[in-house]
């Protein structure tokens, strides 16, 4: 008898999930309580794959022998809560497509700059002319890169809510950025819960892996020292100092790993921004770990275009820059796109509040934004 796994949400990942379940020889069944897009109804229907939208039918998932849930599904939502009363795993799409990966897994993390620095490697390792998928919450499934392909490298970007669902996942190459508050909506308001879901990235690695990190980020460096780490660590950070793995010295970018070279200077970056700078030295130190040459790095950093919605020029009428940098969507990130700004700023802000501290924004502000347009929810409730 097939084992049975379900996937709560029929979208990117869920898709994927159900086609990598199938092709592994699983009895699937998808349940999305909302209405599937077209586009993933016609992958299921084209795999025949049994589907449900609009609701749940609770025998049918309460059958599974393993559930993967959409990282959009909050682990209090009623249906899930009661899947584990009833001893049924619940993990996530990342975690499934791991066990089938036959690549080097390059996983990266943080509250800003993931995407970032996932694209630059991704652009890095084609340059290079390596087999690589770039995958996650990138907006491409894992998982349907797994069940489709057969890459030597899978760039992943892993949010806070794919890492929650992964347990028995390793990853070869673990980036991780920073940690600042975000999504304590879905953390129970804890920062340390938060912190805990980053940390995952790190879990199972073995003196053969590595973690890559801002050793500028005070979270970091203090949970670092809560226990013993068997990976190789390489932090990189603003200034040379001991066991740095890359820094900046007289606006050259030094990578000292596995030996010291002067890669470029900061002013050669297509990314401009210290923040883009943390960026372009993480993705150096995953080349050097991949072992891409020098060159190869270097006209990388040099020639990306850059992530949509993230500081991306629009147009300029009169004179005026409209920049879009929707992508910043916590008070972080939000800092330094705003820091980095050498003209003055007309501010377009909206959204939803996420239960984070607004309060260190209001130097920033003064200092470079000279009026604000209130847009969304929180203009209706604050502004």
């Amino acid at each position: 008898m097939k084992k049975k796994i379900v996937i709560l949400g029929a979208g990117e990942s869920g898709a994927g999930s159900a086609v990598l379940a199938q092709k592994q020889g699983f009895d699937v069944f998808v349940s999305d309580s909302g209405i599937i897009k077209d586009q993933y109804r016609e992958i299921l229907n084209s795999h025949q794959i049994r589907w449900e939208e609009g609701s749940h039918n609770e025998n049918e998932i309460l059958s599974a022998s393993e559930v993967i849930k959409s990282p959009g599904i909050p682990e209090k939502a009623p249906l899930v809560a009661m899947i584990r009363e009833k001893g049924i795993p619940v993990i996530s799409e990342i975690e499934f497509a791991g066990r089938y990966a036959g690549g080097k897994l390059i996983c990266i993390t943080g509250s800003n700059g993931k995407t970032t620095v996932t694209n630059l490697i991704y652009h890095m390792l084609k340059k290079a002319g390596m087999n690589a998928a770039m995958t996650g919450n990138v907006g491409n499934s894992f998982a349907m890169a797994v069940a489709e392909g057969s890459y030597d490298y899978y760039v992943i970007e892993l949010s806070s809510f794919q890492l929650d669902g992964m347990y028995d996942f390793k990853a070869d190459v673990a980036v991780l950025m920073n940690i600042t508050p975000d999504h304590l909506d879905r953390y129970e308001y804890k920062l340390q819960n938060y912190i805990d879901s980053k940390f995952r990235i790190t879990q199972n690695q073995t003196k053969s892996d590595f973690l890559i990190y801002w050793d500028g980020d005070p979270i970091i460096r203090t949970e670092l020292t809560k226990k013993q780490y068997g990976m190789t660590l390489l932090p990189f950070s603003d200034e040379k100092s001991e066991g740095m793995a890359a820094y900046t010295e007289n606006n050259d970018l030094i990578v000292d790993y596995p030996n010291k070279t002067k890669l470029m200077t900061i002013h050669e970056l297509a990314l401009k921004g210290r923040h883009n700078t943390y960026n372009s030295m993480a993705a150096a130190i995953a080349g050097k770990v991949l072992n891409i040459r020098k060159d190869i790095i270097r006209e990388s950093l040099a020639d990306f275009q850059g992530v949509e919605h993230r500081l991306e020029p629009v147009i300029t009428v009169c004179g005026i820059n409209f920049i879009n940098d929707s992508k910043a969507t916590n008070v972080n990130s939000t800092w330094y796109a705003i820091e980095c700004m050498e003209n003055d700023i007309i501010w377009i802000v909206g959204g939803i509040d996420k239960g984070n501290d607004y309060s260190e924004l209001f130097p920033v502000v003064r200092k470079k934004v000279k009026a604000i347009v209130c847009l969304g929810k929180r203009q209706q409730e604050d502004c």
